[in-house]
Order: C-alpha cells, then structure tokens, then sequence
C-alpha cells in the first residue's frame, strides 16, 4: 500500500551532503522540478556553490547541529538524508573498531537524528516526506567494506521502523537503494555506474508517486529479487 505522493513543486526541500556527488544532484534536481526552497546541508557550507541551493550548516553527527537545523529550516516539507561516508574497512581483519564505529555514527545515528529532529517539522507541514540514501549493501556484504554493509543494513531496518512510526501522520519514507553510482566514493570501483542524475530522478520520481523503495540499478533489483526468492523459499 503506497501512501499519497508528495509534489515536489512548491516544497521546501532539504538535503545533507549537498555539495557533491549525489546529494548534489539531488539538490539541483528538486531546483529544477520546481522546489520552492532547497536548503543544502554541509559540514562546510562554503563548498555549496550552486545558485539557488541555500547552504546550511550541518553535520549530522553533532545533536546541536541538527537541532538548530530543524529550527532553522521549519518549513521543510521534504527531508532527504543524503550524507553518508564509507571507510572501506573490515570487521574482525581492520586494525579497531573505529571505521566500524564512524560509518554507524554517521550512517545510523546521524540519520536517525535527523529522522527524529526533522519529525516534528514534517507533522507541522502537513506529513511531507523523507528519502534515505541506503545501499545495495543494506542487503548483502562487501569482505572490503564490511562495516560500511553493516551500517547500511542497519540504517535501511531503521528507515522501515521509521516509516511505521511516521504514518500516521502522513509522512512517506523513502529507501533508495543502488550498487555503484559515479561519485568520489566509487571513484576506485571498476564496474559498471548509474550516474547521479538518474538516481536522483528515481528517487524523486518516487516521492511523487508515493511509493517506499528504489531500486535504482540493476544490481539492486537482482538482489533484492534474489532475497525474496530465498526467503520464499525458507518459508517453504
């Protein structure tokens, strides 16, 4: 059951991890549908350099940061939680736990705040919407990027308890998931990339429609199909 779509017209958007890559393309694309205002969350709001995007001090990581966001940007009407990092680490072979530690700070933690902050806003404003940026790697793991995997899988079980959470008063919740998207962050990858651009499109195409899952590649819908067979047939 897909909840009613929001227009992307007319919103006021606001994006974490907007200066590059695909927060920045999602940025420039709520510009181009329309958006009212799309305020550009950065740790270093001075890398935010496109016209039209209002940049906004943020890093999701600090309480006060996303405190004073959420009372900054009080008419938001969409929240997309963009910002992520990835230290391609492993779990039991990496030197400490402290890549571990940072990707779920970042990738958990820092996402639920703004859940939880931007909540309250999103209810004053008539429910809106929020997408959350999550991986092919929610599902399945990377030997070099185990940690990473774990806080994906972990933030996409938190993007669905957030999304029952947040219905009743109307907020949609969206997962996007992809493989390798042509950023700085698969920069080393050697393997086919869906552009910016596109996932962008996906994904706002989605909160339009209303509906609660990307899956913006191929790779993602082949393992998503593929945990659905497995699942089908443990339950067999």
């Amino acid at each position: 059951m897909h909840s009613t779509g929001l227009k992307i017209q007319d919103s006021v958007a606001l994006v974490t991890g907007a200066n590059r890559g695909l927060g920045r393309a999602l940025a420039l694309a709520l510009r181009e549908r329309g958006a009212r205002t799309v305020y550009a969350g950065e740790r270093d709001p001075g890398s935010v350099t496109d016209p039209g995007l209002v940049p906004v001090s943020l890093d999701i990581t600090d309480p006060k940061a996303v405190e004073a966001a959420a009372e900054a940007c009080g008419e938001v009407t969409l929240l997309v939680n963009n910002a992520g990092i990835g230290r391609g680490s492993g779990l039991v072979t990496a030197p400490s736990m402290e890549a571990a530690r940072a990707e779920m700070e970042t990738n958990f933690f820092g996402t639920l705040a703004m859940c939880r902050a931007f909540a309250p806003v999103l209810a004053r404003n008539g429910g809106g919407a929020i997408v959350n940026v999550l991986s092919v790697l929610s599902w399945i793991t990377l030997p070099g990027a185990a940690s990473y995997s774990a806080s994906k899988a972990a933030a996409w079980s938190m993007t669905n308890g957030v999304r029952a959470e947040l219905r009743e008063q109307g907020t949609s919740v969206v997962a996007v998931h992809a493989a390798f998207i042509d950023t700085d962050m698969a920069a080393h990858v050697d393997a086919p990339k869906i552009s910016p651009a596109e996932v962008a499109a996906q994904a706002l195409d989605a909160v339009e429609a209303g509906e609660q899952e990307v899956l913006a590649d191929g790779i993602s819908r082949a393992v998503a199909s593929s945990l659905s067979q497995n699942r089908q047939g443990r339950a067999g």
